[in-house]
């Protein structure tokens, strides 16, 4: 039974999964909720997923819903194929992997999240104006939050779907970074994220 993932199209979090998947070469069906019908409310969803929210991922009857938890399952029950993204048997290295996991959801999502609404989305969907006293707050404390980034695992890619967006607020978060810079062009041009940058699609198989 091939994989099935419900989301909207171009949601960061469904983005967020299904770059995973393409990562594994997991074969998914897409299943695109309506939106503007609320379709993620209804009680069909609800039964997948409590809260009304999306990802939810259906591998043959398990259902498992929010996209880091899910992407981690992607990337352990698909381990063998494509890159390594996740350690599984070296405690430190597992250690290491849980300690830059916590560092990507506390101390980077919240404020590239933040910065990317204000200035990306906030204009380009009509939904006001930007304010400023927050973008600028959150590009402050995001700046020192740069300098750390190395090599690839399951964690970089979770940076992507508002990581990406960065250089759309017009900051510059490069100069002065060379590792940055190249862990940035390194994770941004992987065909993975190519592949749902611009919304997600079904994948029946792979040649």
């Amino acid at each position: 039974m091939v994989v099935k993932l419900y989301g909207f199209r171009i949601s960061t979090a469904t983005r967020r999964v299904a770059q995973i998947l393409h990562e594994k070469r997991v074969p998914f069906e897409f299943i695109d909720l309506d939106r503007a019908t609320s379709q993620q409310k209804s009680p069909e969803h609800l039964a997948r997923q409590p809260f009304g929210q999306v990802p939810v991922l259906d591998d043959d009857g398990f259902i498992i819903y929010e996209s880091r938890a899910i992407s981690r399952y992607i990337a352990t029950k698909w381990a063998d194929r494509g890159d390594a993204l996740i350690p599984l048997s070296n405690i430190q290295a597992i250690a290491l992997f849980e300690q830059a996991a916590s560092v990507e959801v506390s101390n980077f999502d919240p404020y590239a999240t933040r910065a990317v609404f204000q200035k990306v989305f906030k204009p380009k969907r009509g939904w006001g104006e930007t304010d400023v006293a927050i973008f600028e707050e959150a590009v402050k404390a995001l700046h020192p939050k740069l300098d750390v980034y190395e090599e690839l695992t399951l964690v970089d890619l979770f940076h992507l779907p508002f990581g990406s967006e960065l250089p759309e607020t017009g900051v510059d978060f490069f100069t002065g970074r060379p590792n940055f810079t190249r862990w940035f062009k390194d994770i941004t041009s992987r065909p993975s994220w190519i592949a749902v940058k611009d919304g997600v699609e079904s994948k029946p198989s792979y040649d």
